[in-house]
């Protein structure tokens, strides 16, 4: 199974999901590659949009390979344990906590976070590698009360699937291969999501007529 692009992949999610369709769910997207899609997801849905801002803390040797994920109140999650040493994960959750404070002032700069308490909330990244950023973004939107908390990704590693299961009363995932390598390999187009991107994004859903204020 390969998606065409993050559209393709955002309308088959919204026919998997189409059971919130219209019961004022919030689709909180990663960013930055899942926000046009979590944004296609949410207009589907007619649902909210935003961001649950988390970053991934990179491994030594590679930065873009996640050895665990941080939120914004500073909660971490380290998946692999073995990959570096408790030394260099405390100076890499300071730098990005920094780069955290930095995209909320970026993405939200006269809006605060739209609050999930009591709400159905559906997070959406555009796949699960080793799982530990949807495990911190889940960490961070289930401390603030959702009524019900869905994690929502087109594919997954299986056993990143099953580790990010006990944090989210539902998990929807399309594809699940056994010879998962990256996520891009499942998308025929898997280009770049720029800041710019986002924030119009985010723009357009707030400017929307009877679009919810945020508390």
């Amino acid at each position: 199974m390969q998606f065409a692009d993050r559209m393709d992949a955002a309308a088959q999610l919204a026919a998997a999901l189409d059971t919130w369709r219209g019961k004022h769910a919030l689709v909180l997207a990663i960013p930055r590659g899942a926000v046009p899609m979590g944004a296609a997801l949410a207009e589907a849905l007619q649902a909210d949009l935003d961001v649950v801002l988390v970053r991934k803390l990179g491994a030594p040797w590679q930065p873009e390979y996640a050895v665990g994920a941080i939120d914004e109140s500073g909660w971490s999650f380290v998946s692999d344990p073995d990959a570096a040493g408790e030394d260099y994960l405390e100076g890499e959750r300071a730098r990005q906590l920094e780069r955290l404070k930095e995209r909320r002032r970026s993405y939200s700069p006269r809006h605060p976070p739209v609050d999930p308490a009591g709400r159905i909330v559906i997070v959406v990244d555009d796949g699960l590698a080793t799982g530990a950023t949807m495990i911190a973004a889940l960490h961070a939107v289930r401390s603030k009360g959702p009524q019900r908390l869905i994690c929502s990704v087109p594919v997954g590693a299986p056993a990143s699937v099953e580790k990010v299961k006990p944090y989210a009363d539902e998990v929807v995932c399309l594809y699940t291969p056994a010879n998962f390598m990256a996520v891009g390999q499942f998308y025929r187009n898997f280009d770049q999501v720029e800041d710019d991107e986002v924030v119009a994004c985010l723009e357009r859903f707030r400017t929307k007529p009877g679009a919810q204020a945020a508390d």
